[in-house]
């Protein structure tokens, strides 16, 4: 299990559009993906936990990957989400 803990930049927050996106990305991989936030951990392969995470602009996060391509998944879904997740 790798983790990376990092701050949700884009203006918006996670709203549909950048969760749909990260949902996408993390169903490419065989490792469990998830966001954990306030306590609570969120499944990243779905778009309607992501939802519910109501991650806004500044928001402290932990991604966590586990699984056979845990390593790739961090870094690519980090840059992701480092880059404003596409806003």
């Amino acid at each position: 299990m790798v983790s990376k803990n990092l701050t949700i930049s884009n203006e918006q927050g996670m709203h549909m559009r950048p969760a749909s996106l990260l949902s996408q990305m993390a169903a490419g991989f065989d490792s469990n993906v998830s966001i954990k936030f306030n306590g609570n951990s969120y499944d990243c392969k779905s778009v309607m936990f992501l939802m519910a995470a109501c991650l806004k602009c500044g928001s402290e996060i932990e991604l966590v990957c586990d699984g056979p391509d845990e390593e790739k998944a961090l870094n690519e879904i980090s840059a992701f989400i480092e880059a404003g997740m596409g806003d």
